[in-house]
């Protein structure tokens, strides 16, 4: 049996009927995800292209700088259950997009010249913000409990906001590293989104 079989309660009276639109959602959540990665990709490059040296050398390894109410995909990520992954994913998804807003307002103040930089930021933070929401739908439907560890908004903005002052009163390159960190984990999430998806979709690993 699969995971993705494995998963549905087959109890339900409407099992059955409620599996083509669950494939359906499935699909297109899977599809979501995988375009997300596309652009996550597109957008780190970008915002390396603008922020000038040292970042675009192939000498440079920036500081792994913390980030506030999120971390990178545990080592062990792969090794969970798939709706415990599923879950990891959708908090991270959750609080991703207050952070590409306060990366988003850095690079207004600091490269104003480059809107579609400001424009991919901007619609980064709307399409985690979609994909995190369907993750959470494809839970439901899976008769997954959709609770944490994700936070709540008031909780991701007050993280977000406290990340932004501390890296204002730092300075400008710790702006620009933690900018490049932030991009960098929007990539590595959604990324690890459309593998772990690709464990329901039917023609998918097992």
């Amino acid at each position: 049996m699969s995971q993705r079989e494995g998963s549905l309660d087959p109890q339900a009276d409407d099992s059955v009927s409620l599996l083509p639109h669950l494939e359906a959602k499935i699909r297109q959540t899977h599809s979501l995800a995988r375009l997300l990665t596309k652009y996550a990709e597109q957008l780190l490059q970008e915002y390396v292209q603008h922020q000038g040296d040292p970042f675009g050398l192939p000498s440079f390894s920036p500081p792994r700088l913390p980030v506030a109410g999120l971390s990178a995909p545990a080592p062990g990520h792969a090794g969970l259950p798939l709706p415990e992954r599923l879950r990891l994913d959708a908090a991270a998804l959750a609080a991703l997009p207050p952070l590409l807003d306060v990366v988003r307002r850095h690079q207004a103040e600091l490269n104003p010249r480059v809107p579609r930089l400001l424009r991919r930021l901007e619609d980064a933070a709307r399409q985690a913000r979609a994909l995190g929401a369907a993750v959470e739908t494809v839970l439901a439907a899976l008769g997954s409990t959709a609770r944490g560890p994700w936070p709540e908004p008031s909780a991701a903005n007050a993280a977000a906001a406290a990340t932004a002052a501390t890296t204002s009163a730092a300075g400008v390159f710790p702006a620009k590293v933690l900018g490049l960190r932030v991009c960098d984990l929007y990539s590595e999430w959604v990324s690890r989104t459309e593998g772990d998806l690709s464990q329901l979709v039917p023609e998918g690993p097992a």
